[in-house]
């Protein structure tokens, strides 16, 4: 138990960054399409408590796949609407994952200078720079997900045939209850354990040359 909250205390900094780095993202690139609701609302910021989901949060700390709070966005807004919907449903995961090859750099300088330092202060520093690295993965693809209300959807739902957009629409009220069943499968499960593990990969491959 001790370790689990030691655990979870070196996740936090990761956490509110992942989060707030997501957030963010969307609602500026929606701002850069022509939509000021995420900044009318003071969504557009990297406070961590602007974008905090207590569920969501737990979810990615404990399983390194979860959510924030959704950032407002009106597409009506946009100057192309479609172009629009499509940059900020990608802007989140892409800016984890821009933070998650910047940590995997960062990393890769901390292990060559300072891991085997033996000073306790630089090894918690390792840990929260690792954390950085996992829970950015873990929401990038999480989001990524082709399930309403996730990032993925709202992308794919840009390229279907009206009829199975408005099934996606109907089926969205629902999103919560389906994503704690789909979350519970086994063909999930393995599906974001291989997902996670080909992002990791590129995560070593990174680390190698580095070292």
């Amino acid at each position: 138990m001790k370790e689990f909250i030691i655990s979870m205390l070196l996740s936090l900094p990761a956490l509110f960054l992942a989060l707030s780095v997501h957030e963010f993202s969307h609602g500026y690139a929606a701002y850069k399409m022509g939509d000021p609701t995420a900044k009318n609302y003071g969504r557009l910021s990297l406070n961590p408590m602007a974008h905090f989901d207590l569920i969501g949060s737990l979810c990615l700390l404990i399983f390194h796949f979860g959510w924030a709070k959704p950032v407002p966005i009106n597409s009506n807004n946009f100057r192309d609407r479609k172009k629009g919907i499509i940059i900020v449903s990608l802007a989140g995961p892409l800016s984890n994952f821009t933070v998650a090859i910047l940590s995997t750099l960062i990393y890769g300088l901390y292990i060559r200078f300072t891991y085997y330092s033996g000073i306790w202060w630089v090894y918690l520093i390792g840990e929260m720079i690792r954390n950085c690295i996992l829970l950015n993965i873990g929401l990038m693809i999480f989001n990524l997900i082709p399930i309403p209300p996730l990032d993925g959807s709202k992308v794919l739902m840009e390229f279907l045939p009206y009829k199975a957009r408005r099934f996606m629409y109907e089926i969205e009220r629902y999103s919560f209850l389906i994503l704690i069943l789909l979350m519970n499968t086994t063909i999930m499960q393995k599906l974001l354990i291989v997902l996670n593990g080909a992002m990791l990969n590129v995560v070593n491959v990174i680390l190698k040359l580095i070292l």
